[in-house]
């Protein structure tokens, strides 16, 4: 299935919830550019470290060097638009499975996605209020800062746990290649959501040092 959204749409949404200078602001040297470039990748690279899986987290947010720079609060931001089409693209999957078996023969099978479904549009509203709130985090340090970062945790750790609950039905499901595909679909977008905690624990433990 041809992956919803894009990577120019989520350059795009990234792009909505921050805003950068534009180019035509600087008059840039290529050598300097370039170096800041690796200089940004290395350090997406390194703070993907953190996560569960780090070879992921870097191979879905380096294309977003020149955005994030160096600065782990538009990490988090990016990390959490990358999770959020994932659990999109899930909940549009899964919505357009459910349709189609509830003229199947397996009621079990009708009900565990029904279920799967609800659980990634809870998952998909909580990501989305994660990545509102990452829009409004003030300068790390203050009480805001600690309040706002945990309530970007408490979303991050809700959807990442709707995910997961998402594929329980389906053990009473026989198996087949349906059950097969939606299982080892929730399980990737649960490592981008993780990924995505992962760097959130990551700057709200830096800002509150």
């Amino acid at each position: 299935m041809k992956p919803l959204f894009s990577v120019p749409f989520l350059t795009f949404l990234f792009f909505h919830f921050y805003s950068v200078p534009t180019l035509s602001s600087y008059v840039y040297d290529t050598s300097a550019t370039t170096t800041n470039v690796i200089n940004s990748t290395d350090f997406i690279r390194t703070s993907c470290y953190a996560t569960l899986y780090p070879d992921i987290c870097y191979t879905s947010l380096y294309g977003y060097a020149n955005a994030i720079q160096q600065d782990p609060a538009r990490l988090a931001r990016a990390a959490i638009s990358v999770s959020l089409s994932k659990a999109r693209n899930m909940a549009v999957y899964v919505s357009n499975l459910s349709r189609e078996a509830d003229y199947g023969a397996d009621p079990r099978a009708s009900a565990a996605l029904h279920d799967c479904f609800s659980n990634m549009g809870d998952a998909v509203d909580e990501i989305r209020g994660s990545l509102k709130q990452m829009q409004r985090v003030v300068a790390p340090g203050s009480e805001s800062f600690r309040f706002q970062m945990g309530n970007v945790q408490t979303w991050m750790s809700a959807a990442l746990t709707d995910e997961e609950t998402c594929t329980d039905g389906f053990e009473d499901v026989a198996g087949g290649p349906m059950k097969t595909e939606v299982c080892k679909r929730a399980a990737k977008v649960k490592k981008f959501t993780s990924n995505a905690l992962a760097l959130v624990n990551s700057y709200a433990e830096k800002g509150t040092v």
